[in-house]
C-alpha cells in the first residue's frame, strides 16, 4: 500500500485510529473532497488554508498557554482573527512568513534536579505549528512502531506501563533503561529533514519545517540561533521527535527485542543480566553513532524492574506500583503547598491541593496498592495539623486550644509542654485527637481517593516495599 492510498484511508476514516480534527471539521461543514487536498505533494496548498488554520486555532486555544516573544495573547490574537488568519495564510503563500524566535522559560524538575528548558513559540507561530501537525500525523502515525506510546492519537502513559508489566511477567525481568542527554536539544536536522523527505515528497513542507528548526531562541533579549535540536513546547516537536526515534524502535525490532517507549523514554526488556549488559552496549553505540545522539551514561541504567522507574511507576512482583521516586517528588509538592507563615487559610490551601492532588491521583490510579495513595492522604493532614499547631504561638495558647476541642487536660499537657517541636507535635495523639481525619474530610472537604476500591486494586491494608 503505498503512502498516498494509507493518508486517503487515514482521511476517510477507514484506518482503526481514532478521526483526526480536520476530518471531523470537514464533516460538519460537509465540504466535498476537493476542499482540502490530501495528496502528500500537494500538502503546502492545504496548509496555506484558511480553513486548515482556523481548525488549528481552535486546538491552539483548547490547549491554551503563555505568549512568545511578541506578547500577544490568545484573546488578543482571538480578537482579530480573521485578519490574523488572513494575513497568516497570504504570508504562508507568498513566503514571506517568518517564524520568530522561541521563548526560553525554565520549568523546574521534580525534586529539584535541575531545569527543563521549554521554548515558548508565537500564538502565530503555534497556529502554523498545529496545522502542520494535523496534515503530517495521519503521514507518518501509521507507520510507528507499536512499542512507541508518546504523543500519539489513542495511546497514553498508563499503556506503555501496563504494556512494560506484560513483557516483565511473561519472563524478561531485566531492564535496559537508556537515558538521553539533553534529547531534544540534540536533534540532528539534517537527519530529521531526511527521514521528513523519505514521506513527503512536497520539498516546501520540509523547507518551512527547516525554518522552524532553525528559528532561534530569545534568552533575556538576545536572539540565539538554533543548530541543532527541536525546542519542546512547540506543537510539532513531539511528532518530529518521534518520526527521529522511530528509527531507533525499527532497529530494536529487527533486533527482535521486547521494549516500550514513550517520547525519548526507552525500557527494553530481557531474560537476563548477562543479556541486558550486551543490549545497553550495542543499543548505545547505535544511538550515538547512527541516530548522532549523546546517552546519559549516569543517568542509564541495566537493573531489574523493581529497581527501574517508567514513566512514574516500576513493575515489583509482576505488579505495578508508584515509583519511590515519583512518592518523593509528591511529598515535596505538599510541602510546597503547605508553607510556613502562610497568609491563606486552611480551606484556602485544601482547595489547591485538592485540585493538584485530583490529578495526580488519577493519573496514579494504576498502581494496584491503594495503600500509596492514603500515604499522600495522611502527609497532607500532618502538614495541616502541623500549621495548626504553629499558629499557635505560645504553648499556653496550643494548651488551651487541644482542651477546647476536647482533649483531656492531662493528655494535652503531656503533648505541649514536652520538648518537641511542631512537626513531632503534629503527630502526637493529642492533636490528632484535637484535629481527626473525619474533621479535614468531612469539615473541611479533604479530597480521599484511596477508597474508590477500583477493579485492579489490593486491599487499602496491602502495602509494598520499594527499591
Amino acid at each position: 500500500m503505498t503512502h498516498y492510498s494509507r493518508r486517503k484511508q487515514w482521511m476517510n476514516g477507514s484506518c482503526e485510529i481514532e478521526e483526526r480534527p480536520l476530518q471531523r471539521e470537514k464533516k460538519k461543514s460537509e465540504m466535498n473532497e476537493n476542499d482540502l487536498l490530501t495528496e502528500e505533494s500537494r500538502l503546502f496548498e492545504q496548509l496555506c488554508s484558511t480553513l486548515s488554520l482556523s481548525i488549528a486555532f481552535k486546538q491552539v486555544k483548547k490547549n491554551k498557554g503563555k505568549p512568545g516573544i511578541d506578547g500577544v495573547t490568545l484573546a488578543d490574537f482571538e480578537a482579530r482573527l480573521d485578519e490574523e488568519l488572513s494575513q497568516l495564510q497570504a504570508e504562508l503563500a507568498n513566503w514571506t512568513y517568518q517564524p520568530s524566535p522561541v521563548r526560553r522559560v525554565e520549568i523546574p524538575k521534580p525534586g529539584g534536579k535541575g531545569v527543563r528548558l521549554l521554548g515558548i513559540p508565537t500564538v502565530r507561530d503555534r497556529v502554523v505549528q498545529t496545522t502542520l501537525k494535523l496534515l503530517l500525523e495521519p503521514i507518518f502515525d501509521p507507520h510507528f512502531s507499536l512499542h512507541s506510546y508518546g504523543f500519539r492519537p489513542g495511546r497514553s502513559q498508563q499503556q506503555a506501563v501496563q504494556a512494560a508489566q506484560q513483557i516483565v511477567n511473561s519472563g524478561k525481568p531485566y531492564v535496559v533503561d537508556i537515558d538521553l542527554s539533553k534529547f531534544f536539544d540534540r536533534i540532528h536536522h539534517d537527519r530529521l529533514i531526511g527521514r521528513l523527505g523519505q514521506k513527503i515528497s512536497d520539498k516546501r513542507i520540509l523547507r518551512l519545517i527547516g525554518n522552524m528548526l532553525r528559528s532561534g531562541v530569545m534568552i533575556n533579549g538576545v536572539v540565539t540561533p538554533s543548530q541543532e535540536g527541536a525546542m519542546q513546547g512547540g506543537a510539532l516537536s513531539p511528532l518530529l521527535s518521534n518520526i527521529v526515534l522511530d528509527e531507533l524502535d525499527q532497529e530494536l525490532e529487527k533486533r527482535g527485542l521486547e521494549f516500550c517507549r514513550f517520547a525519548d523514554d526507552c525500557n527494553i526488556f530481557v531474560k537476563s543480566q548477562k543479556a541486558a549488559d550486551r543490549v545497553m552496549e550495542k543499543v548505545s553505540q547505535f544511538i550515538e553513532k547512527k541516530l548522532k545522539l549523546k546517552v546519559n551514561q549516569e543517568k542509564s541504567q541495566v537493573a531489574k524492574s523493581d529497581a527501574v522507574k517508567f514513566l512514574g511507576f516500576t513493575v515489583v512482583n509482576g505488579t505495578i506500583a508508584i515509583a519511590h521516586k515519583a512518592l518523593q517528588a509528591a511529598m515535596s509538592k505538599i510541602e510546597a503547598l503547605t508553607p510556613r507563615g502562610t497568609h491563606k487559610t486552611l480551606e484556602t490551601s485544601l482547595e489547591e491541593i485538592n485540585q493538584w492532588y485530583v490529578g495526580w491521583s488519577n493519573y496514579y490510579s494504576l498502581t494496584c496498592y491503594p495503600s500509596q495513595l492514603k500515604k499522600i492522604e495522611a502527609h497532607i493532614r500532618r502538614r495541616l495539623r502541623s500549621r495548626l499547631v504553629d499558629q499557635q504561638k505560645r504553648k499556653q495558647h496550643l494548651y488551651r486550644k487541644l482542651v477546647k476541642r476536647g482533649v483531656p487536660q492531662k493528655q494535652a499537657s503531656k503533648a505541649v509542654f514536652s520538648n518537641n517541636k511542631r512537626w513531632q507535635l503534629s503527630n502526637t495523639r493529642a492533636v490528632t485527637k484535637a484535629y481527626p481525619n473525619s474533621w479535614f474530610i468531612n469539615l473541611k472537604g479533604q479530597e480521599i481517593r484511596s477508597e474508590r476500591k477500583l477493579a485492579h486494586w489490593f486491599e487499602v491494608s496491602q502495602w509494598i516495599r520499594l527499591a
